[in-house]
């Protein structure tokens, strides 16, 4: 009785304690979403309170969409966001299957090459990736942004995804193989249906530092028409720097699409963390 007792405690300690962070860093998104659809003197008088419909305006939301190509913006970072998962994804959990399913000369090399690539960060390169940019005429491209961002997302990919397909079951690899399956076959129609908690966990922790980044889009995009979210957000609030309203509304939209993805993936995601965590 006392040892259920001391687990009942202790669970809900530990509820109250993920509770608290959660908490607290939700706090400043929901600040931000509430204030940016109230007036000016609401956001003053009461920030912590929600809009009422005395304080209730729009007026933010419509600065952000008539003087900031927010719609363009937002296209550019989904487009640049989501060809460089596509690509991280398959060609990491392509990586992945070949160091976890083969060995090889080299195969332990490999895959310490690529944890080397975790710990080194991407930005120590930029001054070489700015040249390469400048040699092939890649720069003020969106697509020169998908391929650091592919180069930078590689690596935790595949250190992620091979330790998972080690534990995908060889017997039914091989029983695949007996029935005359192509490898590429076992590999999209076996393997990465039973790997799809590790990519979607994969997939949130590449998609949100793309999507957040300004490093390289201030430097590799800084054009009008290939600017990040992000980038326009960061601009646009040194227009409007005295215009809350204006600033509030523009950083609710860089908000909510990452938010609404991370949403949309959590399941995957804690599956995905939970499934690592026993293997």
């Amino acid at each position: 009785m006392n040892r259920a007792r001391r687990s009942l405690t202790a669970e809900a300690a530990a509820h109250a304690i993920l509770i608290a962070y959660t908490i607290i860093a939700l706090f400043p998104v929901v600040l931000i979403l509430i204030n940016s659809f109230k007036d000016r003197r609401a956001i003053f008088q009461a920030p912590m309170a929600p809009p009422t419909p005395e304080s209730l305006s729009l007026i933010g939301y419509a600065t952000v969409l008539e003087q900031g190509n927010f719609a363009l913006y937002f296209m550019n970072s989904l487009t640049v966001t989501v060809l460089a998962l596509v690509l991280v994804l398959l060609l990491g959990a392509m990586a992945a299957f070949a160091l976890a399913e083969y060995r090889f000369f080299g195969n332990a090399l490999m895959g310490l090459y690529l944890a080397i690539g975790i710990m080194i960060p991407i930005r120590l390169g930029t001054v070489g990736i700015l040249e390469m940019m400048v040699a092939t005429g890649l720069v003020n491209t969106r697509t020169a942004l998908v391929l650091v961002y592919t180069a930078n997302g590689l690596p935790l990919c595949v250190f992620i995804l091979s330790e998972f397909m080690r534990n995908v079951s060889k017997d039914l690899k091989d029983a695949a193989r007996i029935d005359g399956l192509s490898e590429y076959t076992i590999f999209f129609r076996i393997v990465l249906p039973l790997v799809r908690p590790a990519m979607a966990t994969v997939a949130v922790f590449t998609m949100i530092p793309i999507w957040n980044d300004l490093w390289f889009p201030l430097i590799l995009a800084p054009g009008e028409a290939v600017k990040t979210i992000t980038l326009g957000t960061q601009v646009f609030i040194g227009q409007f720097v005295t215009n809350w309203n204006a600033v509030l509304a523009g950083l609710a939209l860089a908000i909510l699409p990452v938010l609404a993805l991370y949403l949309v993936f959590s399941r995957q995601l804690i599956r995905g963390i939970t499934s690592g965590a026993v293997k």
